[in-house]
């Protein structure tokens, strides 16, 4: 099992930028999936993005074109670079590197 601290969150207006990163306590030589996921006051927990460990990677439709996940490295293995972000992306997001979860960072997306 890994430790997983996200950060990078915090108060965005509209349309702006926000750039996510998950660091981990040890670093990731082998995995199948990492993700990230949200959930959002009232709301189901839902997928944002996800590549696996042959670079396919997925997005939620309401994210498609604005968010883009990218790998790192060592004890940094993924971020979320969000653009043009809205208010009904305000949520906290969560890491998963397989089936290990972070504690979740907020992002709020307010004028």
């Amino acid at each position: 099992q890994v430790e997983i601290v996200e950060s990078g969150g915090g108060l965005v207006q509209p349309g702006g930028s926000l750039r996510l990163s998950c660091s981990t306590s040890r670093t990731i030589d082998n995995f199948y999936v990492m993700s990230w996921y949200r959930q959002a006051p009232g709301k189901e927990r839902e997928l944002v993005a996800a590549i696996t460990s042959s670079g396919d990677v997925y997005y939620g439709k309401s994210v498609e074109g604005r968010f883009t996940i990218s790998r790192g490295h060592g004890n940094v293995p993924i971020s979320l670079q969000m653009n043009a972000v809205q208010p009904e992306d305000t949520a906290v997001y969560y890491c998963v590197l397989d089936t290990d979860w972070g504690q979740g960072t907020q992002v709020t997306v307010s004028s």
